[in-house]
C-alpha cells in the first residue's frame, strides 16, 4: 500500500477530512475534528498511526513485529503500523476501519447522525 492508495482510503469515509496541524510530514485524518489516522508521509517504509481498543492493541503489537505502540500518542489508544509489506493490505484497511468506528462512536450523537447522513 503507497501513500496515494492509504490517502485516498482514509479521506473516502464518511466525514474524513485532512490536515497537517503538527507541520509537514505528518497528515493527520480526522472526522468530526477527531483525529482516527496519522500517516508518516516522510517515513521509509510508510507508517500509519491508527488508533485501537487497548487490549487489542496490545495483542497486534505481539503478533505483528511491525505493529508498535503509537508513536507520540498515548500508547494506550494508538498503534503505529510499519507499512513494509509483512502485513495484508486487508488487515490495514480493517485497522484503519477499526480507528475511523472508535472515533465515530465517541462523537455526540447529533454530530455521528450528521456524518452518517452525507
Amino acid at each position: 500500500m503507497d501513500f496515494d492508495e492509504l490517502r485516498r482510503y482514509c479521506l473516502a469515509k464518511p466525514g474524513a477530512t485532512e490536515e497537517h496541524p503538527f507541520g509537514p510530514g505528518a497528515l493527520v485524518l480526522k472526522v468530526g475534528g477527531k483525529m482516527f489516522a496519522i500517516i508518516g508521509e516522510d517515513s521509509e517504509p510508510l507508517t500509519v498511526s491508527l488508533k485501537c481498543e487497548p487490549e487489542i492493541a496490545l495483542m497486534l503489537r505481539d503478533a505483528h513485529a511491525s505493529v508498535t505502540p503509537g508513536y507520540h500518542l498515548n500508547k494506550r489508544h494508538w498503534n503505529t503500523v510499519s507499512l513494509d509489506g509483512t502485513i495484508d493490505e486487508d488487515l490495514v484497511r480493517e485497522w484503519i476501519d477499526d480507528s475511523y468506528d472508535l472515533v465515530i462512536e465517541g462523537l455526540p450523537r447529533s454530530l455521528r447522525n450528521a456524518i452518517s447522513s452525507r
